[in-house]
């Protein structure tokens, strides 16, 4: 029987092409079938893993069936060294290929958390260690951190104001030092040079203005009132009116229980308005966007007081005869 060189190409054929066949039957068949976890499942992939513990790990936690086949899979793919380090939730089901195309997106668990208007440093450091990415001593030990303030630029004595309050995103490997300079960052983009440029005028600097601002913040109870509060303290600032904000005595108090009393108005401290004139050293909160606005376009006003009318708003006067009689109608009334 003479053998001919097409049966032995067919041999070599079936010894090759049958095993890859079955190899890609079995690859098709783990590829296009999901699998769905046993209830939520974080995976915690850290930096430097090889792929082959990835994969176990994912097996481990239901989320592939098998992690030689997710590591072939990955291979096929070039995927292998695409892979981002950080925390990844797997909740519905899913194909292999869906999830490498997570790990390879960087689709990492996140976290949101806010910071409302008006929280000074203790209040956002508070809010901050919720979210476990540091100890509130840790945060403020960070916001009075010379070092840190001067990579940051910051020429004050704490971050007290310039940490932007807002809605923020952020993962399990964020740290404290990254999370404050996002902060920060969003500030800035506040600080426009057109807003500057305006608080040039009122012969404010930055820092002056986020001062102000923040004065502006805690006193306002309604933000459309915010232009019309900044005038009064424009206009005391030209001349050279104490400011007499309530505020900021607040914050100079260390042991403030909520009642502010006349010791209170008239113990000295930096930031005691009524018995200094002129701005504080520094902000007493985060100011928002609409108060910076505010502080650098007052409105046009002779106005040198507002009271408090007890629903949010405050009655404006020019004179103090008309303030001491929105006082007797607003605040004496309720006594």
């Amino acid at each position: 029987m003479t053998f001919r060189p097409r049966n032995l190409i067919a041999i070599i054929f079936a010894l090759i092409g049958i095993p890859l066949l079955c190899i890609g039957i079995w690859l098709q068949s783990f590829m296009t079938t999901a699998v769905t976890p046993v209830g939520p499942q974080v995976v915690e992939i850290k930096q430097g893993s090889s792929f082959s513990r990835i994969a176990g790990q994912l097996q481990q936690s239901g989320i592939v069936n098998d992690a030689r086949r997710f590591t072939l899979l990955a291979r096929w793919r070039k995927a292998t060294g695409q892979i981002h380090a950080g925390e990844y939730l797997f909740e519905t089901a899913a194909k292999p290929d869906d999830i490498l195309a997570r790990l390879v997106a960087g689709d990492i668990r996140k976290f949101q958390v806010t910071i409302p208007e008006g929280f000074n440093l203790h209040e956002i450091s508070a809010r901050l260690a919720k979210t476990h990415i540091g100890s509130g001593e840790e945060f403020l030990s960070l916001c009075s951190d010379t070092g840190f303030l001067n990579d940051l630029g910051i020429k004050a004595t704490s971050l007290e104001g310039y940490l932007f309050p807002e809605t923020y995103t952020y993962t399990s490997s964020t740290t404290p030092r990254q999370q404050l300079q996002a902060m920060v960052t969003q500030l800035r983009t506040q600080l426009t040079p057109e807003l500057l440029k305006s608080a040039e005028a009122l012969k404010l600097n930055s820092h002056q203005l986020i001062t102000l601002a923040s004065i502006i913040q805690k006193e306002a109870g309604d933000v459309m009132e915010m232009p019309l509060i900044s005038a009064v303290f424009n206009n005391r600032l030209k001349r050279g009116i104490a400011l007499q904000a309530d505020p900021t005595v607040i914050y100079g108090v260390a042991d403030f229980n909520g009642n502010l009393t006349r010791k209170h108005l008239e113990t000295p401290t930096p930031y005691n308005t009524y018995t200094k004139r002129g701005l504080p050293p520094g902000p007493i909160a985060s100011p928002g966007h609409f108060a910076l606005h505010a502080a650098a376009n007052p409105a046009v006003s002779n106005d040198l007081y507002f009271v408090a009318r007890g629903d949010g708003t405050h009655k404006f006067s020019a004179t103090l005869r008309e303030h001491n009689r929105a006082v007797r109608r607003y605040q004496l009334r309720r006594r």
